[in-house]
């Protein structure tokens, strides 16, 4: 019930997003609208007709109300609304336990990863690293005080996600870029949103202050959704960088602000590495 509860607003989310930007447009409305799942909307008590009926005012205070918008009237992510509510995104409710990633794990890592490298785009890898250079790969992020997960489910990893340094030159050190992965075949049963909740989480605790999301193609609607769910916002869209599987693929820029953001100046005793 939670997590349709979640899904529910950040389907009522973007629909705010058409009636409040295009209040005139019928037809961007509808769209919107029709996008809808009425179970959805029946878990957070509205209906179709009262989000069509609701001015910019009463709309914002219906987003308010349901616990979706801060008092600015702005969304807040899923990460957000479950540290507000005290909801647990452990994945635990779905038999999805997101932990540090061991040496023992990365076997299973490594198949999940060649897959994408040989049949997807969202890595522009076209060669699959052996086991070895994923456990060096492994060791550089922990080297840099960054986390690298594993997700868990039934005895099997089915997914991983990890941090690194978004550029390497020195005044970089506060940008981290994430990196999410799940097993073939299991994509749309939270997994994702579980290791890119627990990566922001941890992430959070430390000195960086933005994280950026190097998305490949584009046309990966699923990670676009993912990161913007947890408070990702567009950042950009390199057309045609990389040419895989015979195409022409872009690069979609993502971002999120971690912890103070850039409201306050780092301490000198957090330094990122």
């Amino acid at each position: 019930m939670v997590l349709r509860h979640i899904l529910a607003l950040e389907l009522l989310k973007e629909v705010s997003r058409y009636l409040l930007a295009s209040p005139h447009s019928r037809i961007l409305q509808r769209r919107a609208l029709n996008e809808l799942d009425d179970r959805m909307l029946t878990d957070i008590g509205l209906t179709r007709a009262a989000i069509t009926a609701g001015r910019r005012g009463r709309l914002r205070g219906m987003m308010h109300s349901h616990g979706g918008a801060d008092a600015r009237g702005t969304w807040m992510s899923k990460v957000d609304m479950a540290k507000a509510d005290g909801v647990r995104t452990d994945g635990s409710a779905r038999g999805i336990i997101v932990r540090e990633a061991t040496v023992a794990d990365m076997t299973a890592v490594q198949a999940i990863y060649s897959h994408h490298v040989l049949h997807g785009l969202a890595t522009f890898e076209e060669t699959p690293p052996s086991v070895e250079e994923m456990l060096s790969r492994r060791a550089a992020v922990l080297g840099a005080g960054l986390p690298y997960l594993t997700a868990e489910r039934d005895g099997r990893i089915v997914g991983y996600s990890y941090a690194t340094a978004y550029r390497p030159r020195p005044a970089y050190r506060y940008a981290i870029e994430d990196t999410v992965y799940v097993a073939d075949g299991l994509g749309g049963q939270g997994i994702g949103t579980c290791l890119l909740t627990d990566l922001i989480a941890r992430c959070e605790r430390g000195p960086w202050r933005q994280m950026l999301a190097v998305i490949g193609d584009s046309g990966n609607a699923g990670s676009i959704a993912l990161h913007r769910s947890l408070g990702f916002a567009p950042a950009g869209t390199l057309r045609s960088v990389g040419f895989k599987l015979g195409r022409w693929v872009d690069t979609v820029l993502m971002q999120r602000v971690l912890s103070q953001g850039a409201g306050v100046a780092p301490e000198p005793s957090t330094q990122a590495r």
